[in-house]
């Protein structure tokens, strides 16, 4: 069986390189758990070498973005030989943050096509503003999917995508408010169909979708079993040691 995918967010978090150290010292006393899972840490940029050396023995790098360009000289941008030399192997691209700042799925799925080129995974994150009773955000859904995955080879590149669904209307909520188990197999038996769709069955099987929107202590295992999702895309909750561990336990009770 395939290990669950766990992957912390950090975001521009935390706010000092000490912070960052201490974090990983707790997490690495929980060693023999995370390296039971594919457990990636996405921080700030700056944080990356020390995450790269310091967590080397439970998890591996990823990165919160991508450059759209992949070569030349491009002041400010932190492009994919810079990022594979620390490690990275995964990188978070279309994150809602980063649509809300203009990002567009066309230049989603120019990032997408540049991280698989650098042999990197491209972990795409797609989700809808808001939810509605008559089901307009399935459509939200389906076009977002199929723009920012426009272009790419139904057999090479497939096997190396990873899915995040992360409802921008669950983000921020708390646990109980926020998307429900029946709703999310729902979701992800629609997001499992596009992508048959595009790619045909046996390629969209392989494709692992997690989940990413107030992701607790409190909704993990209800939103675990069952709805079809391989993990856990975390953001706020990655900062607390001990809130990680018990999500990390929770994805591997049986």
């Amino acid at each position: 069986m395939t290990r669950p995918l766990l992957i912390a967010n950090w975001k521009n978090h935390p706010s000092s390189l000490d912070e960052a150290k201490s974090l990983l010292k707790h997490w690495s006393r929980n060693a023999k758990l995370y390296k039971k899972l594919s457990f990636f840490i996405a921080p700030p940029l700056p944080y990356l070498e020390t995450v790269a050396l310091r967590a080397r023995s439970f998890a591996q790098p990823a990165s919160q973005d991508i450059s759209a360009l992949s070569q030349g000289t491009h002041t400010s941008q932190v492009t994919p030989d810079i990022l594979k030399s620390f490690g990275v192997r995964l990188a978070i691209i279309g994150h809602s943050e980063r649509r809300a700042l203009g990002e567009t799925d066309e230049i989603v799925s120019q990032k997408i096509k540049i991280a698989l080129r650098a042999g990197i995974t491209p972990l795409l994150c797609v989700g809808e503003l808001s939810r509605d009773q008559d089901g307009e955000h399935f459509e939200f859904l389906r076009e977002q999917l199929k723009s920012s995955l426009a272009g790419l080879s139904r057999k090479a590149d497939s096997a190396r995508l990873a899915i995040a669904y992360e409802p921008v209307w669950a983000i921020g909520k708390s646990a109980k408010d926020a998307l429900g188990p029946d709703e999310l197999s729902q979701t992800i038996i629609f997001i499992k169909k596009i992508l048959t769709d595009m790619f045909g069955r046996a390629l969209a099987e392989r494709i692992p979708i997690l989940y990413g929107g107030s992701v607790e202590v409190s909704n993990v295992e209800n939103l675990f079993k069952g709805t079809g999702i391989r993990g856990f895309l975390v953001g706020h909750a990655s900062l607390n040691a001990k809130s990680l561990g018990i999500i990390a336990q929770l994805l591997l009770k049986k």
